[in-house]
């Protein structure tokens, strides 16, 4: 099955590239993993496309359920303050908030 991309999680409209808010990624157990975020004005909600790419060579996206706007805007409040939040390696206590202390 092809992946059309990232798509709201309430009602299934499909985000561009540039509909993306923000960006973080980490180091989980070896695997490499990005939650990419976009904002759907029309239902209000957040939805995260999770990106993982496992330490064994293999690659997986989906997207999350619908994210209320309070706990969306707290996850972007933790992005926003790392200054490099795509370095996957970066220990700062943004990041450490964002994973819940559950990078390598």
């Amino acid at each position: 099955m092809i992946d059309s991309g990232p798509a709201c999680a309430k009602c299934n409209k499909h985000f561009a590239l540039e509909d993306r808010v923000a960006l973080i990624s980490g180091r989980l157990m070896g695997d490499e993993c990005t939650d990419s975020f976009y904002w759907c004005a029309d239902c209000q909600v957040y939805t995260i496309r999770l990106y993982r790419d496992s330490f064994t060579g293999i690659e997986s996206a989906r997207d999350s359920a619908p994210i209320p706007k309070d706990e969306g805007d707290r996850r972007l409040r933790l992005i926003r303050g790392c200054a490099e939040p795509t370095d996957d390696r970066c220990r700062c206590e943004h990041h450490r908030a964002y994973f819940g202390g559950w990078l390598d």
